[in-house]
């Protein structure tokens, strides 16, 4: 009888079987890649979603009797509106910086009783709003914002020892990144989150994928000038429990919570212009009411 010797392999079934692991954890690689890229969009385009041209005005810097400037940063033109204020000499100067869906154009008339105490201001666009190029990340906010407080400190109608810093939601996170690089006179941080790290984790994303962390509260642990937290008690964006954060850690700051939300809180430029003379950035008032209240 003849010996058929040893039965052929077969394998150890078909190749996207046996190769099924090895599928799998490509496939798994993909998807997870896939995943932290969609969430590195999502945290860019969540901070920072600028307002389509529609909205844009540049006719209100007009209206305001304003000064545009621009400043070159990495390689881009950024904007900032300069709005003199009703001062004969070297004054004070207030430096804005709006929220995430908002542009310069949007606060032209908005200053009107800052500017008539003598206090010039400066609002200051984010690089890849409005006209301004580039593309907005902290590092060039940042950059921006130097290159502003820079500009200003050298003209002869600003004290440059006078100079503020005034922050709105996202724009209180960029201020203080200037309050930590530059000497402001004083901070004001108006319905401001303790940082962009604390905001996303609280969504379960791990904060080793946040890129852009605006730490607010690590800057005012530093921070050893007078500082205003005004924060709406209803807000359900920045919640209120932010303000009293920034508060434990700034036991000295003024902390005053308002009744309204996030986007629709009035201005509060009497409480400010307190707060300012209260510490020495205005000179006090002419003629015993706020009215005549002069930087």
């Amino acid at each position: 009888m003849t010996n058929p010797g040893p039965a052929p392999s077969h394998g150890s079934g078909p190749f996207f079987l046996r190769r099924g692991p090895v599928i799998a954890t490509l496939l798994f690689t993909a998807f997870l890649l896939a995943a932290i890229g969609g969430l590195l969009y999502l945290q860019q385009w969540g901070t920072f979603p600028a307002p389509p041209s529609a909205l844009q005005r540049p006719e209100a810097l007009a209206a305001a009797h304003g000064e545009e400037l621009w400043f070159d940063v990495d390689g881009t033109r950024v904007e900032a509106w300069l709005l003199p204020g009703a001062a004969s000499g070297p004054a004070p100067l207030l430096i804005y910086t709006h929220g995430n869906g908002e542009l310069i154009d949007f606060w032209g008339d908005r200053f009107e009783p800052i500017r008539a105490a003598g206090i010039h201001v400066l609002l200051v666009e984010y690089p890849g709003y409005g006209r301004s190029g580039g593309r907005p990340t902290e590092q060039r906010i940042t950059a921006t914002l130097l290159a502003a407080f820079d500009r200003v400190a050298a003209d002869p109608r600003v004290d440059a020892k006078r100079i503020i810093g005034h922050g709105r939601s996202l724009g209180g996170g960029a201020i203080a990144q200037l309050a930590a690089r530059r000497p402001l006179a004083a901070l004001i941080l108006e319905s401001t989150f303790t940082s962009v790290t604390d905001m996303v984790r609280g969504q379960g994303v791990p904060a080793w994928l946040i890129i852009k962390r605006f730490d607010t509260r690590a800057v005012l642990a530093g921070y050893d000038g007078p500082v205003l937290i005004l924060h709406g008690s209803h807000d359900l964006i920045v919640p209120v429990a932010n303000a009293h954060a920034l508060k434990a850690v700034a036991p000295n700051a003024a902390l005053h919570l308002l009744d309204c939300g996030h986007n629709d809180c009035p201005p509060q430029w009497e409480l400010v212009l307190s707060f300012l003379a209260g510490n020495g950035v205005c000179r006090g008032p002419v003629g015993g009411d706020h009215e005549n209240d002069i930087c």
